[in-house]
């Protein structure tokens, strides 16, 4: 039988299912007695089970298999959840994403799980395997004594060490061995650490630097530089400082870097695994016969558990873009027939193109929502992250998500996913300070990193906040200059929002203070580059020691907006009403000049008036000749301004056309629409307006 025909659609079932187990398995992780998120969890795991069994993943099917017998033992009260149950699920979940992606790519979906499917049976078990003659504590002596030798990488921290390679740098693994008779370490090793720091990249260290820092390391310490100087001439510089006994460096290579993270990864499996044996007995609960009211709350989890399937079908986003073609074209003559039917003042003629008009608006509906997709479906992996990386830095961190339900054209959340990814962990490793460094500065111990998105105008606003310890103007002009980046004459003549936008440079660090990952600059150019890409923009905000503000703003890419028709002398507009707050009458009287610029009260405030005829150089209209003034009041965000315009035509459903290639991106404007009579009036971008 030729599967092949039913392989997109499990693909994007199999993603489904993957997302609804990790945001299921957070949920427990918070409440790690409740046995209605467990039955969920089982049910996902066996239909992504019997789907991969289904087209022939042995390996997929297998692990789940593994995934299932744990799940079904605490689901069955036979087994409490631990932390290590926890991490073992976790990291199955990932061998699981890893199978799909390859499968996505072409490959097989195989990969070798031996190590989790071991950790799973154990569990399983109620015992961990051991070596041959190896005892349990022997064993979690060998893993500490390889730890104090083996740094453990995560992924990203690879993929720096890694792409550096490729660039011509250099990646070192070094060991530094402070002399036994030294009285002060810290200060020796904050020495070599400030030698490092001068000539290259420190990418992770062990112990932590905070660890070092208080003297918490017995006489030596290792780490994983970048550098573009040879081992000889670091070991040298390293060794002219005082009480340094020897340093041993290894230059590594993609081959030598790949065995180095195996290490790590196997390094941290063992120590796992022999924890876990020593307390099997207090993770395994004796099961015992369920009392009645227990009997009746699994009846009652099961029905409550229970839902209707849902009925959706899959369809190629190709034919939702013709379709909304085509629908915008229908618009356009719509309007027209609506304008030639109140010229023609036939009764019969009006009364069916009225009707027409309620069923078309109907669709356009459905329609719109057809290519909409809330931003939920890319906020909802990053809980899942943050745990991790707080995990891995130990650091406290809450995630506050608000607005998921805002949403976005298909095509623009299919590509914001990865630099959403960059931003929010540039938060965490480099924003939010560690717990030790909070409670100094009067902070509590737990960071916050706020993700947001809502809509204003004819775009969406995504921002990462967080109150981390902000963004220093004379650290990044002091990288900047030093990089060639800028000179200090124009580093001295930028706005903070400028020297702000050098971070995006590429390959740009501050580096100044020593950490695990130093310097906010890795990988901020791709995001830049992606979202530009995409029409859109990000701007920073920052307080130093308070905290720091990313805004991405995304155009909505929708082909059918509802805007209000304006007139300025000869010329018609276009402006979204989701921009407008009000519409208005001022005389002229009632303009005030403050500092040069033009500007009205608006319930008890003053906001700036905007002459779009002076903006636009409309030759046959100027509002300062007449008594009144039309006004429209737009807002973007807690910001007001009041635009000036001749006379207002009315409300409008119009079709969102783009300029073309050949016109370039025009400040407050955001496209073209065709109106029912086939004039052309630009549609304006509120927003930029209010910058």
């Amino acid at each position: 039988m030729d599967m092949n025909q039913y392989l997109s659609m499990f693909i994007d079932e199999s993603n489904d299912h993957l997302q609804s187990l990790n945001e299921k398995m957070l949920e427990l992780e918070s409440n790690p007695d409740d046995l209605s998120i467990v039955q969920v969890i089982f049910r996902s795991a066996h239909t992504l089970k019997g789907m991969a069994a289904t087209m022939g993943y042995e390996d997929l099917a297998s692990l789940t298999h593994q995934m299932e017998n744990v799940l079904d033992l605490v689901r069955n009260e036979k087994l409490t959840m631990q932390d290590f149950i926890f991490d073992t699920l976790f990291k199955s979940l990932d061998a699981l994403e890893s199978m799909v992606e390859d499968i996505i790519n072409g490959g097989t979906g195989k990969a070798d799980v031996s190590s989790i499917v071991t950790s799973l049976q154990a569990i399983v078990l109620g015992e961990i395997p051991s070596p041959q003659g190896v005892t349990t504590s022997t064993k979690v002596d060998q893993v500490n004594d390889e730890m104090n030798h083996s740094i453990q990488l995560d992924e990203f921290q690879f993929s720096i060490l890694d792409q550096s390679i490729v660039e011509g740098h250099r990646a070192l693994y070094l060991e530094v061995f402070i002399r036994e008779d030294c009285h002060l370490k810290a200060v020796r090793a904050y020495m070599v650490f400030d030698l490092l720091e001068r000539s290259g990249e420190v990418i992770k260290t062990h112990p932590s630097v905070e660890d070092i820092e208080q003297e918490k390391f017995d006489r030596s310490f290792s780490l994983y530089y970048i550098t573009q100087k040879s081992v000889d001439e670091m070991k040298r510089m390293i060794l002219n400082l005082s009480e340094i006994d020897k340093v041993s460096i290894v230059e590594l290579d993609h081959e030598s870097l790949k065995l180095m993270g195996e290490l790590s990864s196997s390094v941290k499996e063992v120590a796992a695994t022999a924890e876990l044996e020593k307390t099997t007995e207090s993770k395994v609960v004796v099961p015992q016969a369920p009392t009645q009211p227990t009997s009746q709350t699994s009846k009652d989890v099961v029905k409550t558990t229970g839902g209707t399937p849902t009925r959706t079908i899959r369809v190629d986003i190709e034919r939702l873009d013709v379709l909304m073609n085509l629908f915008s074209e229908f618009l356009i003559d719509r309007v027209r027939l609506e304008q030639l039917a109140s010229e023609a003042r036939n009764h019969e003629l009006t009364e069916t193109v009225e009707h027409m008009s309620r069923v078309s608006s109907d669709l356009q509906n459905i329609v719109l929502k057809l290519r909409m997709v809330p931003v939920d479906t890319v906020f909802n992996r990053f809980p899942r992250m943050i745990r991790d990386l707080a995990k891995s830095l130990d650091k406290k961190i809450d995630l506050v998500i608000t607005g998921s339900e805002t949403e976005l054209d298909r095509t623009v959340i299919d590509e914001i996913g990865d630099p959403l990814v960059h931003l929010i962990r540039n938060a965490v490793d480099h924003g939010i300070e560690s717990v030790t460094d909070r409670l100094a500065a009067g902070k509590p111990e737990t960071g916050t990193v706020n993700l947001r998105a809502f809509h204003s105008g004819n775009h969406v606003f995504i921002e990462i906040e967080e109150d981390g310890r902000g963004i220093y103007r004379q650290n990044v002009l002091k990288s900047a200059i030093k990089k060639g980046i800028v000179t200090e004459a124009q580093g001295a003549a930028m706005t903070d929002e400028e020297v702000y936008q050098l971070l995006f440079a590429a390959g740009f660090s501050t580096a100044e203070v020593i950490s695990d990952v130093s310097g906010r600059g890795v990988g901020l150019d791709v995001v830049r580059a992606k979202i530009t890409a995409l029409g859109g923009h990000v701007t920073i905000i920052s307080t130093p020691g308070k905290g720091t503000n990313f805004s991405v703003q995304l155009p909505l890419t929708l082909s059918i907006i509802s805007a209000m028709l304006v007139q300025l002398g000869s010329e018609k507009y276009a402006i979204p009403l989701t921009s407008i707050v009000e519409t208005g009458i001022i005389k002229q009287n009632q303009i005030r000049t403050v500092h040069g610029y033009k500007m009205v009260e608006f319930r008890g405030v003053q906001i700036p008036l905007i002459s779009l005829s002076r903006i636009f150089s409309v030759p046959d209209f100027d509002e300062s000749q007449e008594e009144e003034s039309e006004i429209i009041v737009i807002r973007k965000g807690d910001k007001m301004a009041a635009l000036a315009i001749e006379d207002f035509i009315g409300q409008s459903e119009i079709v969102l056309k783009s300029l073309g290639k050949y016109l370039p991106q025009i400040k407050g404007v955001s496209g073209a629409t065709i109106l029912g009579d086939g004039q052309v009036a630009l549609i304006l971008d509120p927003n930029e307006f209010i910058k």
